[in-house]
């Protein structure tokens, strides 16, 4: 749907952290785990309904 924001994800580190980022503006915890991130970003896709393989890598994982 053209009027609903797009939703690729990515992690990002800062110093001991992980966190997982979308580009609608949704923002994950931070994680000392960076699987953790990827499944709070996973989960993420999941509530705003996008299919696997919808985002910017086309593998269905969040980007790093």
């Amino acid at each position: 749907m053209p009027d609903r924001a797009p939703h690729a994800t990515s992690t990002t580190e800062r110093g001991a952290f992980c966190t997982a980022r979308c580009d609608c503006g949704w923002r994950g915890p931070a994680r000392r785990a960076r699987s953790q991130a990827r499944t709070d970003a996973e989960r993420h896709l999941a509530e705003a309904g996008v299919g696997s393989g919808s985002e910017g890598n086309g593998s269905g994982r969040p980007l790093e």
